[in-house]
């Protein structure tokens, strides 16, 4: 999790974007906020949007921002069985009246090629292709059901892990070798 800030304000008052990005599936939310949101107002932003499609973490990963290292948001993450994890902070930036499409910016994320995981986060979430009017042609009909289904979740789920192991390694290899000591 991050928040894009610095961002123009919108009509709607927007400021920022909450970035919420599953690790496994590299699927991710684009949750358009004001930099001025409580810890408690995002907690209950993060059960509708969040744990309502996913149910809650096992873990998150966020930058230090004080509303993530604050009392109440450990409380609640204490609660809900999940465990806090703290990077460093990144802050892109953009213009123009995002909000309006930051719907779209998510969609086209998470129908675009992962390298780490080798097929799109929509893909490894739901184990389909997005079905778009653009593309029905391309996707097709194909219905996966019961058992068959679950197979074929567990296989992708064991691929990504490999690929994300593999991913790691490569990185950890990287940076050791451009390290300074």
């Amino acid at each position: 999790m991050d928040f894009v800030t610095g961002l123009p304000q919108t009509q709607r008052r927007h400021d920022a974007i909450w970035v919420v990005v599953d690790r496994l599936t590299k699927s991710a939310h684009f949750l358009p906020i004001r930099k001025d949101y409580s810890v408690s107002r995002l907690a209950k932003m993060f059960q509708q949007e969040i744990v309502r499609l996913h149910g809650t973490p096992s873990e998150i990963v966020s930058d230090r921002d004080p509303r993530f290292a604050s009392r109440f948001w450990k409380g609640l993450q204490k609660a809900w069985g999940t465990r806090l994890k703290f990077s460093t902070a990144f802050h892109p930036q953009t213009d123009g009246n995002w909000d309006d499409y930051i719907c779209l910016v998510e969609f086209a994320y998470n129908n675009s090629w992962h390298a780490s995981i080798k097929c799109a986060p929509f893909e490894m979430l739901y184990g389909r292709k997005f079905r778009a009017p653009v593309c029905w042609d391309q996707v097709g009909e194909r219905v996966i059901e019961g058992p068959e289904m679950i197979e074929v979740t567990n296989e992708k789920v064991a691929v990504a892990k490999e690929k994300l192991k593999e991913a790691r390694t490569r990185q950890k290899s990287y940076a050791d070798k451009h390290r300074r000591e």
